[in-house]
């Protein structure tokens, strides 16, 4: 493919050539994927009472130290597979009854992915289809997704850009990422609802807070719900789970209660509706798939 020649699918822009070296996030002209499965562990409305179809990919364009899934994120584990058997893979997860489509990381792989769904969508696959991101993204690549995307779950996570720099090796992430969230809801618009109170089409922007950055984590909510009221979710996440020994103290523990509760407390006061909490011990490893490339 002609975008992989010269690779500037993300804000890194690398311009390598894929098909003989790697850029920034280590992935190669093929798909390579770490795991797929029925996961019931996303937002309600996706994972329903069958689960989410998500599709790991493997690789990412960013560099977040405290990364849960840096076996395949960072260290690039998985199995390159071709276009056939990804396209095997989607319809296989909507025959076991997935309610949607997951694709988790998927920026570095839309040339591919975009080719696949247009053989297949609205044709032999019928339930929706999920793009699941950090929002370090390009308006033309996810401009290249329009039509084949039903519902975006966007991560928003960092306002302050010497945080981003600090924990994830990347530049100008607010702003790149508040477009990149823009481009998604002209796409897909206001939530829609389908049968069972699942998610037919729309915007969940998910904000993991951090130990130590509830002001961070506020001023994400404060922006959203300016822009988009309540014609998006916020998913406002606790689950945060030191599992690789970081540099920095605040980040080698959970979140406390208190500091969970400052966040919810702040949505409420401003007038956030449309929110996803978490409650219990979601912050926890055994909420971290074990990837096992052998079903592959």
């Amino acid at each position: 493919m002609e975008l992989l020649k010269e690779c500037n699918l993300c804000p890194r822009k690398c311009g390598v050539n894929r098909y003989h070296e790697k850029g920034f996030c280590g992935a190669t002209n093929k798909v390579r994927v770490a795991y797929y499965s029925l996961h019931p562990w996303e937002e309600p409305v996706l994972s329903g009472s069958k689960g989410s179809g998500t599709v790991f990919f493997s690789h990412c364009n960013l560099r977040c130290m405290y990364c849960q899934n840096q076996k395949i994120s960072i260290h690039g584990y998985g199995k390159d597979i071709t276009n056939k058997r990804l396209k095997e893979i989607f319809l296989e997860l909507q025959e076991k009854g997935a309610h949607n489509i997951n694709l988790v990381t998927p920026t570095h792989y839309v040339p591919q992915i975009a080719s696949v769904l247009k053989t297949i969508k609205g044709g032999e696959l019928k339930i929706p289809v999920v793009y699941n991101t950090s929002s370090y993204e390009n308006i033309g690549t996810l401009m290249a997704m329009r039509g084949l995307v039903d519902i975006y779950l966007a991560d928003l996570k960092y306002f302050d850009d010497e945080l981003a720099k600090k924990y994830s090796l990347c530049d100008h992430y607010f702003e790149v990422a508040t477009m990149a969230i823009d481009e998604m809801y002209r796409q897909v618009g206001k939530i829609e609802m389908g049968k069972n109170h699942l998610l037919k089409k729309g915007l969940i922007v998910r904000v993991l807070i951090l130990p130590g950055h509830t002001s961070d984590a506020k001023k994400i909510i404060d922006y959203l719900y300016k822009t988009y009221k309540d014609d998006i979710y916020i998913s406002i996440m606790n689950q945060y789970t030191p599992v690789v020994e970081c540099p920095f103290a605040n980040l080698n523990r959970k979140l406390t209660e208190e500091e969970y509760e400052e966040v919810i407390n702040f949505a409420l006061t401003i007038g956030v509706d449309n929110a996803f909490i978490q409650e219990g011990d979601t912050a926890s490893e055994s909420f971290i798939p074990e990837f096992d490339k052998s079903i592959l």
